[in-house]
């Protein structure tokens, strides 16, 4: 990969800041809705944050998806990881703040599934340049291209499909959630447009 200077690096940094700040700003007005959910029956309540937390691991999951997928391409390609490794951080913060029970009111139950051990496994996953995800962890069909500007090609598709999904859930989400939703898919398409710009100076 070219030298491309601070400039560049510097402003994936200040993105990753600015996308894990979005995820945060999105939680910050849960007390908002606490009077309209304590007016309401307790089995509405209690199927309301059901699906609350069904949504959030359907989320968490494919956030959890796109950040294996930045772990397998860091791996096979360290000589992208200045550039890749502060949106990858950006995209385990996203997955953390949508994970059920992240909210402090969703939270599932001893009977939880699998794929929720596996996802709070990549919340878990840690942040050192090149690392590989953890083995409970989700994992991506297949292996990253094997040159790189392929791979952060492929990246940026990823993070455009991400996005997609996050916006398309906004239709059911409870409003707390789709803010949260909004903000994240908004990173994400900032994500994909900078990892376009980022394959461009990328070698094979």
């Amino acid at each position: 990969m070219r030298r491309t200077g601070t400039t560049r690096r510097g402003a994936l940094t200040v993105t990753g800041a600015i996308a894990l700040g979005a995820a945060l700003a999105g939680c910050g007005d849960g007390d908002s809705g606490e009077g309209r959910k304590g007016s309401a029956p307790a089995g509405a309540r209690e199927a309301a944050a059901k699906a609350e937390s069904a949504l959030r691991l359907r989320a968490a999951r494919t956030s959890g998806t796109l950040l294996a997928q930045y772990e397998q391409v860091v791996t096979a390609h360290p000589a992208t990881a200045a550039g890749l490794v502060p949106l990858r951080d950006a995209v385990r913060a996203h997955t953390e703040a949508l994970s059920p029970g992240a909210d402090g009111t969703a939270r599932p139950g001893a009977g939880e599934s699998a794929g929720t051990t596996a996802m709070r496994g990549a919340d878990r996953a840690p942040a050192v340049s090149g690392s590989p995800a953890p083995s409970g962890s989700p994992t991506v069909s297949g292996s990253p291209a094997a040159d790189a500007r392929t791979a952060v090609k492929e990246l940026a598709a990823a993070e455009r499909r991400t996005a997609d999904t996050h916006t398309a859930m906004l239709l059911t989400a409870p409003p707390e959630l789709a803010r949260l939703l909004a903000s994240i898919a908004a990173a994400g398409a900032a994500h994909a447009y900078l990892l376009t710009e980022l394959a461009k100076e990328t070698s094979s």
